[in-house]
């Protein structure tokens, strides 16, 4: 065949595709049980990061499970339902990850200026305040809603409440700064953020609100126990008066 005719060129070519194709494709698959176990780590130091125990080991210290809508447990492959976490959440699964101490940790998802934003936010056994959160985004702008994945943003987070007595209310980011009226349940807005911290606002609301039924749950039982303790504890003073 004529290497300078036409004919040659075009079959060259199309060879020359398909085996780089091929090549990409079986790196892409070789490399993909890697990629698949990086993701995996991510997110569970994400997890523990939360609950500022990053030097633990996430399978010794933390339990995965699912709840329904009624706070109950549903058996479901927690790290599979995190790869659609909106779908989830649609299907009525919700991913719960509880540390050893009693302390949770859920996942949030939501919208930003320019697309999807998602983290994770620990709260103490009391199923009401926040100890850590850790958020990131696809898209958002350096400077000013990218400041949201940052130490400084997300330390802000840590002694806040969602729940005012038994009332949700979440936790909002307010322009201008928490307000001394409502600071146990707000934080400072991004300056030049304004989409990003609705964004936020609105993620934290419709996320924690999936888990009120769980939320519920826990804090009725604690209460329950609370009151088992002070009754225990009335016994043995009467016992010892006598």
């Amino acid at each position: 065949m004529n290497k300078n005719s036409n004919t040659y060129i075009i079959v060259y070519s199309v060879v020359m595709v398909v085996v780089v194709a091929l090549l990409l494709s079986v790196t892409a698959l070789s490399l993909q049980s890697r990629q698949n176990a990086n993701k995996l780590n991510e997110k569970k130091n994400a997890i523990l990061a939360s609950l500022s125990a990053s030097d633990k080991n996430y399978d010794e210290y933390i339990t995965a499970y699912a709840v329904n809508a009624d706070g109950e447990k549903v058996e479901a492959d927690v790290f599979a339902q995190m790869e659609d976490l909106k779908g989830s959440f649609e299907e009525g699964i919700f991913p719960v990850f509880e540390a050893q101490d009693g302390r949770v940790v859920v996942p949030v998802t939501g919208s930003g200026l320019w697309g999807p934003i998602w983290g994770y936010v620990a709260l103490d056994s009391d199923m009401n305040t926040i100890v850590g959160a850790i958020f990131d985004h696809s898209g958002e702008t350096p400077g000013l809603g990218a400041e949201i994945a940052t130490a400084k943003h997300q330390a802000q987070y840590v002694g806040k409440q969602i729940f005012e007595g038994d009332e949700f209310v979440s936790v909002k980011l307010r322009k201008g700064g928490a307000s001394q009226a409502n600071f146990a349940h707000e934080v400072d807005a991004i300056s030049g953020g304004t989409k990003t911290s609705d964004g936020v606002s609105n993620m934290l609301a419709d996320s924690f609100r999936n888990y009120l039924p769980f939320f519920a749950g826990r804090r009725a039982a604690a209460a329950q126990d609370a009151a088992a303790e002070v009754e225990v504890s009335n016994e043995v003073n009467n016992e010892s008066n006598e």
